[in-house]
This record gives structure tokens, sequence and C-alpha cells, in this order.
């Protein structure tokens, strides 16, 4: 199938293919005597479990690390979390500095909260004028 077929049935854009494609995610595809990408339907499911390692929250990185684990899993093992040790969604060194990524940022967002939250509460003094914000 072209690439506007496979993209539609792997629920993502052609423009995506081509980064998955340029980033190691996946392999370039077969092409016609025109030159156009051909996929079947392998790419299809393996585009799928990356677009399914996206959505929980690696990144391309991430996701390329583990790219030769990845004909392992289905969407459906991700899913069920049964997926395999080591293939980048269980006690996977890719996942453990992910969480440890996710939750500095998590810290890094709640003292930035917490610090606006306790500026807007302090009174203001009488003589200091007010400013408009824009």
């Amino acid at each position: 199938m072209r690439i506007g077929d496979a993209a539609a049935a792997a629920g993502t854009t052609p423009r995506a293919l081509r980064l998955y494609e340029q980033r190691g995610l996946l392999p370039p595809p077969d092409r016609s005597p025109a030159g156009q990408r051909r996929y079947g339907p392998d790419d299809v499911a393996r585009v799928r479990v990356v677009r399914e390692l996206l959505a929980l929250g690696l990144t391309i990185e991430d996701v390329r690390a583990c790219v030769d684990r990845l004909p392992l899993l289905d969407v459906e093992t991700i899913r069920s979390r049964r997926a395999p040790e080591g293939v980048c969604v269980r006690a996977s060194p890719v996942v453990s500095r992910r969480l440890a990524a996710l939750d500095a940022e998590i810290a890094r967002l709640t003292r930035q909260r917490d610090e606006l939250a306790a500026r807007s509460a302090r009174p203001r003094h009488p003589e200091t004028p007010s400013r408009a914000t824009g």
C-alpha cells in the first residue's frame, strides 16, 4: 500500500511515517518502479506499536533505543501490560530513564506552580501601583 493508505491504516499521517523512517523507527520501505514508498501489514503494525509507545510518554529517542525489539510487541500486548521483560515497556532502562525525567519535570512544574501561587497570594503594598497585564 502507498504511504497515505499505510498512514491512515496506522492512524497517523504520511509525514509521521517519513519521520519514523528518518529517525530509524521504521526500516526503509520497498519502492515502486516510480519510486513511491510501499508498505505492508507488518509496517503498519510496527507504526501502531511506535505510536502506542509514544502515547505512553516515551520519546522518539527512547523508542529508537529499543527499535530492535519492536517486532516482539503489538499494541494489545502493550496495552495489557504483558510485554516481555526488557522490551521498552517493562523493567527497561529506557523506561526507568524516562520515568526519572518525567518525575524531575513534575517536580520542576510543582515548584513553579507553588511559587506562582505564593506570589499571587501576597498582599499588595498600597504604595505599589498595580501593573496591567497584557
